[in-house]
């Protein structure tokens, strides 16, 4: 079957495809260096919506080469380059087309498709060049690779190969040509060890410094000079010199180093990173074609496995889902916020001071019961921006600019009587922050909203003795606050829709990702983990050792152990927040008094770490020494069964109840408060896949081909 008949087939699968046009043009390079024919990549719009590659675009690219291949092959022209729209080189395959594929063929033609019509580029009889002016990504990237010189942009953000990230393999030459661009060791680094670390970009002088582009030009008059560069390698004035690759140990060592990020990463859970190393592996020898074979057959298995689809339902969450939370009220009825009070001074309320300092650029006052609290959280904040201005994060003035807007208060009718925005961070008890409301609400304008960083405790309690209870709003950062992108929004019983609406426009100032949650008890990510870590803990205290317990749920890949992510919370956080839902569902929700000897004890974790084991987690003996335990000693997967279970029941009544308006919402909330795999898309596809949905609740979570192959 021709490339052409392939991809008219592909087309067929995919009628909704936004598509991109392949624009070929002339011009004369300088220095009468010769006739040079530009393919420009656009898809009509403009750089919000990114040009990408279905099946219809790589057509359009095919017809293109069509017509410049003939013209090299007529002596016509000297060359030929690839760029892409204002902004944009292009991002990769549109993965709407992928996620409708049914049939393991149809993926097969999406691999074999890409490649035909991108190996045309390197088989030109002129050379072949590729301008990254804009963010490149996946077939993006590639499509560059397969040119003989490439040039990029010093603006440009965003440059990557994701696929990994998202449950796929580079497969249209990433994975082959790469290692044999640029080296085995920077290969994995690009394709392993960024895409698992949160898929990290590039920024334009990275992309040149791995040796990927040949040279490296300022965006504003990038084109111009690029051309001006081709006119002189064409000429011969500028030779092109790549260092030898070592395809000796080095490649086999970096292979290693692939496979050790993986396993650190998704435990032998998720195929995609072992896929790609397979085939870096076997790219050693330098045999280009036998990779790409390699690539069409891995990105086909993929492509039809629950890991790439719930990959892609996750990114899709984040993408889309979070942009435009479900449920929030019409925006049109938020109130502006000019001034920002944040009640305590401690280390939370100090992080947040900054981060609504830094992106909304207002003035923000900090309150606290001494002096010394005071001091002490505007120092922080002052530190941290001295920090960015070390980083050359912010310039001198803009430096001080922020830490003129900070300032700190002991008498709250000083600080917040014009203020419009007060979040109080103080400690977490319900009689405390009535308290604080009722001494903020006598002295805080009365359009002003009020809002509260509890983690677990009722909001529409903690308002429910004010005069206007219907500004008082949950706002629940996650811990580290600059880090974690997921905001908590929760609606009280009485909070009327202008404070929601103002709560959802200050967390998209914020830049993070806001979902909608009703007021129940430890709202969604930490009800979930509650009673995940608090299952552990039961099979733990019933007498199943801990090395057990914890390496039984290694298989979903999560970035920390769960004993190691209690460490992380703090022992007393998680026991308080134990406590909180045992006293709400004393059915489901135990308090462990393992827990709670750990937390008297006045440790920090159940580990300890040292230099002679490489800082590996190793039981603290002291902590070994409090343990009672029964004598039930289950396996790891009895323990993984009963750990599952449980939260899928609690799941299934948490959309009973209405915690959140569907399963997408508590999905988008492990991913971006808790750092839950993109690879389980969440949990419940996970859940799904496993069977362990049905036989808890006897249903799915998501429909069949949500987040799963179609039927």
């Amino acid at each position: 079957m021709s490339t052409a008949e392939l991809l008219k087939g592909a087309a067929e699968l995919f009628p909704d495809e936004v598509v991109t046009s392949a624009h070929v043009r002339h011009l004369d390079l300088p220095f009468g260096a010769g006739r040079f024919a530009l393919i420009t990549l656009d898809n009509g719009f403009d750089h919000t919506r990114p040009t990408t590659f279905g099946p219809a675009s790589l057509a359009n690219l095919d017809a293109a080469v069509d017509q410049v291949e003939k013209e090299a092959a007529a002596g016509e022209i000297v060359g030929v380059g690839v760029t892409g729209k204002p902004f944009i080189f292009a991002v990769g395959a549109d993965l709407k087309g992928v996620e409708l594929l049914k049939e393991h063929q149809d993926a097969l033609a999406i691999g074999k498709g890409g490649h035909e019509v991108f190996k045309r580029l390197s088989g030109l009889a002129v050379p072949t060049f590729a301008y990254y002016n804009g963010a490149a990504m996946g077939g993006g990237v590639e499509v560059g690779l397969h040119c003989s010189y490439r040039t990029v942009s010093a603006a440009l953000p965003a440059f990557s190969l994701p696929e990994v990230f998202l449950g796929l393999v580079p497969g249209w030459g990433g994975c082959t040509i790469l290692p044999n661009l640029i080296g085995a060791d920077k290969a994995v680094s690009v394709i392993i060890e960024n895409s698992l670390n949160q898929n990290k970009q590039l920024k334009g002088g990275q992309v040149y410094d791995l040796g990927i582009a040949d040279a490296l030009f300022e965006g504003a008059d990038f084109l111009e000079q690029s051309l001006l560069w081709t006119a002189a390698v064409l000429k011969g004035e500028i030779a092109v010199e790549r260092p030898a690759i070592d395809r000796g140990e080095a490649w086999d060592q970096a292979v290693a180093r692939g496979r050790s990020i993986a396993d650190s990463k998704v435990h032998g859970a998720a195929p995609a990173a072992y896929r790609a190393l397979e085939i870096i592996e076997a790219a050693k020898d330098g045999d280009l074609q036998k990779g790409y074979d390699a690539e069409d057959v891995a990105l086909a298995d993929l492509i039809m496995g629950g890991e790439l689809r719930s990959g892609i339902y996750a990114f899709n969450l984040v993408q889309k889902r979070g942009k435009r939370p479900a449920g929030a009220p019409d925006k049109s009825l938020a109130r502006p916020v000019t001034k920002v009070g944040v009640v305590g001074a401690g280390l939370m309320a100090s992080q947040l001071a900054l981060l609504f300092l830094r992106r909304l650029e207002v003035p923000v006052v900090l309150t606290d019961i001494d002096q010394e609290r005071v001091d002490k959280g505007v120092g922080y904040v002052h530190a941290e921006i001295d920090k960015l201005l070390l980083k050359g994060r912010v310039n001198q003035d803009k430096a001080n600019r922020l830490k003129a807007l900070v300032s700190g208060v002991l008498d709250k009718a000083e600080g917040f009587s014009d203020a419009d925005f007060i979040i109080e961070a103080v400690f977490e008890e319900i009689g405390v922050k009535q308290q604080v409301f009722a001494e903020v609400e006598a002295v805080a304008p009365a359009h002003a909203i009020l809002a509260t960083n509890t983690s677990s405790l009722s909001v529409s309690e903690m308002a429910s003795k004010l005069k206007n209870p219907e500004r008082v709003v949950g706002f629940h950062f996650f811990n580290p606050v600059a880090i974690l992108p997921l905001l908590e929004i929760v609606r009280g019983e009485r909070t009327d829709d202008a404070s929601l609406a103002t709560a959802f426009a200050v967390a998209k100032k914020l830049k993070k990702t806001a979902v909608l949650v009703k007021d129940a008890p430890a709202f969604v990510v930490n009800r979930i983990l509650t009673r995940f870590m608090g299952e552990i803990q039961n099979v733990i205290d019933e007498g199943t050792p801990v090395v057990v317990a914890e390496k039984a749920v290694e298989p979903l890949g999560l970035p920390m152990s769960p004993l190691v992510l209690l460490e992380l919370v703090g022992p007393a956080i998680g026991l308080h927040v134990s406590e909180t839902l045992n006293r709400a569902f004393p059915d489901r929700f135990t308090v462990s008094s393992n827990l709670a000897a750990v937390v008297k004890a006045g440790k920090r974790g159940f580990y300890v770490y040292s230099a002679e084991n490489g800082f590996k987690p190793e039981l603290d003996q002291e902590v070994a020494a409090l343990l009672q335990q029964g004598d039930v000693v289950l396996s790891e997967e009895q323990v993984r069964d009963r750990v599952l279970d449980a939260v899928a029941q609690e799941i299934g009544l948490m959309l009973d109840e209405g915690v959140v308006a569907e399963a997408q919402d508590i999905d988008l909330c492990l991913i971006t408060g808790a750092g839950w795999p993109f690879h389980l898309g969440g949990l419940t596809p996970y859940l799904d896949r496993e069977g362990v949905s049905e036989r808890v609740n006897g249903k799915r979570f998501l429909e069949t081909g949500v987040a799963s192959v179609p039927a």
